[in-house]
């Protein structure tokens, strides 16, 4: 049996809210998307030119690796899919894209079934359909009603399976996503043969044809023929299916043909050895035994039954029925036991057929009846499963159609409040506007209020804000702040010969060299006329001191020019404490330096004064 293996398929992905307009990059990735059951090679290029762009967005990227991903479940292995699939759900979770989400998801699921983790998937694709059918639309309903019905498929509900097919098929739009309804037909029609309708399977396949033979897709194509390869040799039609067996063997194994993924030797094999044609049938198997395998049930006991009916035509029929005894106690299973591997009725029911027919051959009556009986069991089993699919396929369409009348009334509510929503959006964008204005009004005007206008330092007012609360930290982290308050040494007269302009632009270059001296923890503040006070958080007195010197040094040197005038031989006198030193507060610390200070001027100047000891300059 063959399964194609992407009936996760999504159609297009999700449009973007009404307010975004999609990046070059992500139109790309969308086409990408669009692309993937139509053309899957420019798929795929387009998909690794997304991933290549420098400025490709997140979003983008994220439908890239995507469609990659899905690409690698129909062209190589599990393993490689979810390589790319789950960093996709893991992009679309930190953009909170659900419908993206919900997407990746259910390829990591088909990845999941094709490792043979038939529960695991089952399970997880369970826990995403109610949030799938509330977030996902049309063609993007149809992937995960498509990807529960697989999952259904290989867990051998086929009834389930062919109700949830049916509901995708019923919601797809070939104008949106060409070839993905050619994805569903050709899974419909698996479903139909599990169900024992051959001659409806056979008008599912041959109309996927019709469509996919207008595409650029080898692996749906190569599912396609296999499909009917498979309706034809259970029709006792085999020799009908020769030719479509050279044209899938025509196609190549590789990403631009029909992939390393379920390359179905064994059911060709079988085929060809049903149709009288030994050596294709030897060459088929050989070509099965060497081919890529998952741990597939179905496929396992295909290559068994194509073995045997070699073995069978080489003149060995007790080999044969020896190879078809293995599978014996998996075959007479009547559903009732604890084995759920993943076995189809169908493989079942051909198994048992051929080890009725080896077993008669061979004179072994009683092991022809058993598994005559055998067969018998499994038939009535398809016709009542064919029976209750169809009612299961009315039951899901209507609670499909009762879900699409509900988000038909969301979405008639949604454009009714748009424009109320339009003009409340341009109502709160004025106003969002004015508060700006006033925000930006009020930071001018606490700039104003903390900082001097002639030296751009912060002003007393900040000082008196600040001091308390770095003296407090100081003490509760048991570290020093150091507290300096610096006077311009004879700068009235600087003023008096000079005059103001000259005083003011001396103010000015001495604020910006003790801002440039000092580190970005440092507080600078214009304490008042030629006065300045620094806060040193984290420091000593004695370095506080050092550091001063330093500065004093560098003052000393400069030289201006006012008027043709020079001015030269500058100096300051700074008092410097700490708060290991000063009483508790910064009002403490700062008399404690104010009183240095007077020392220093009163010791002639140009000095820093610090408790115990003086930085001579």
């Amino acid at each position: 049996m063959v399964v194609f293996d992407n009936r996760g398929m999504p159609s297009a992905p999700p449009s973007a809210p009404p307010d975004a307009r999609p990046t070059p990059a992500l139109r790309l990735a969308h086409k990408a998307w669009t692309l993937l059951q139509a053309d899957s090679a420019r798929s795929i290029a387009l998909a690794e030119q997304v991933l290549q762009l420098p400025d490709a967005d997140a979003t983008a990227r994220a439908w890239a690796q995507l469609v990659l991903g899905f690409n690698r479940l129909n062209l190589a292995t599990p393993a490689d899919a979810l390589a790319l699939l789950e960093p996709a759900r893991q992009a679309f979770d930190a953009l909170h894209d659900r419908a993206g989400a919900l997407l990746a998801e259910t390829g990591i699921a088909r990845a999941w079934w094709r490792q043979g983790k038939l529960k695991k998937a089952h399970e997880r694709l369970h826990q995403l359909r109610d949030e799938g059918l509330r977030v996902l639309r049309n063609e993007q309903r149809g992937v995960l009603l498509n990807a529960m019905a697989g999952s259904y498929s290989v867990a051998g509900d086929s009834e389930q399976a062919f109700a949830y097919m049916a509901s995708a098929l019923h919601d797809t739009r070939p104008s949106r996503a060409p070839g993905f309804e050619v994805a569903l037909h050709c899974n419909l029609a698996n479903e139909l043969l599990q169900l024992g309708d051959g001659q409806a399977a056979l008008v599912q396949v041959d109309e996927g044809l019709v469509r996919c033979r207008r595409l650029t897709n080898p692996r749906l194509l190569s599912a396609l023929l296999i499909n009917r390869v498979i309706v034809l040799t259970e029709l006792g039609r085999a020799r009908e299916a020769l030719r479509d067996i050279d044209e899938i063997r025509a196609i190549p194994a590789d990403e631009q043909g029909r992939g390393r993924n379920a390359s179905s030797f064994e059911t060709l094999a079988i085929a060809a050895l049903r149709a009288g044609e030994v050596e294709l049938g030897r060459a088929l198997v050989a070509e099965a035994g060497v081919a890529h395998h998952e741990p597939i049930t179905d496929e396992q006991h295909d290559l068994v039954q194509a073995r045997a009916l070699l073995t069978v035509a080489e003149g060995h029929p007790e080999q044969a029925l020896a190879l078809m005894l293995a599978l014996r106690e998996r075959l007479l299973s009547d559903g009732t036991t604890s084995i759920d591997d993943g076995l189809s009725l169908r493989v079942q029911s051909n198994g048992l057929e051929l080890l009725s027919e080896l077993a008669e051959h061979l004179g072994d009556t009683a092991l022809a009846l058993t598994a005559l009986r055998g067969w018998q069991r499994v038939q009535a089993r398809r016709a009542d499963k064919a029976s209750r699919a169809r009612y299961r396929a009315a039951a899901l369409q209507t609670e499909l159609m009762r879900l699409h009348r509900k988000l038909e009334e969301q979405e008639a509510r949604r454009r009714e409040t748009e424009q109320a929503r339009q003009e409340l959006q341009a109502i709160n964008d004025q106003l969002s506007r004015k508060v700006q204005e006033v925000e930006q009004l009020q930071d001018a005007l606490r700039e104003q209020a903390t900082r001097d206008a002639l030296t751009g330092l912060f002003n007393r007012r900040y000082l008196n804000d600040t001091l308390p609360a770095m003296a407090a930290l100081a003490r509760r982290d048991g570290k020093p702040l150091a507290v300096a308050i610096i006077d311009l040494d004879h700068f009235k007269t600087v003023n008096d010969e000079h005059g103001h302009d000259a005083g003011d632009r001396l103010l000015a270059a001495f604020a910006q060299q003790l801002l440039g001296d000092c580190r970005i923890s440092d507080v600078v503040c214009r304490y008042g006329g030629e006065e300045f006070c620094l806060l040193m958080p984290g420091t000593r007195a004695a370095s506080a001191a050092r550091k001063l010197g330093l500065v004093l040094a560098r003052w000393r040197q400069q030289v201006f020019d006012h008027d043709g005038r020079q001015l030269q031989g500058l100096s300051f006198s700074a008092g410097v404490c700490d708060s290991t030193q000063a009483g508790p507060g910064g009002q403490a610390m700062l008399k404690a330096a104010d009183d240095l200070l007077l020392i220093a001027k009163r010791d002639g100047r140009a000095q820093v004064r610090v408790r115990r000891s003086a930085a001579a300059t």
